[in-house]
């Protein structure tokens, strides 16, 4: 049993207690994991609304796929050198990539 138009399935969802829309103008949906993010381009993107819950359907064929690089430096480097140094958790960071994560001497270039 197939459905003859939109309206007849927008109904049909709607008796189930679904509702169904189409979001518009949509330029890209992106979809990030700790490995890497996706990027899909141009899609196709439904809202459905069930209970309270909302769900989306996105469909596209122009996808990106962007891999992550690894941090060495973790956050605990950062708060150290942060703290030893006198200064903000970003310069800390900054200071620790620059040694290639080295603490002794992103401390001493800060002090």
């Amino acid at each position: 049993m197939g459905f003859r138009d939109n309206r007849q399935s927008k109904r049909m969802l709607e008796k189930m207690g679904l509702n169904l829309e189409e979001m518009p103008d949509v330029d890209e949906v992106v979809i990030k994991t700790k490995e890497k993010d996706l990027i899909i381009k141009n899609p196709q993107v439904s809202k459905l609304k069930s209970k309270g819950i909302d769900m989306y359907q996105i469909m596209g064929n122009d996808t990106e796929e962007i891999i992550k690089e690894e941090s060495k430096i973790s956050e605990e480097d950062v708060l150290l050198v942060s703290q030893q140094a006198n200064v903000s958790e970003e310069v800390a960071r900054n200071a620790l990539e620059e040694s290639d994560g080295d603490l002794a001497q992103a401390i001493l270039k800060l002090k």
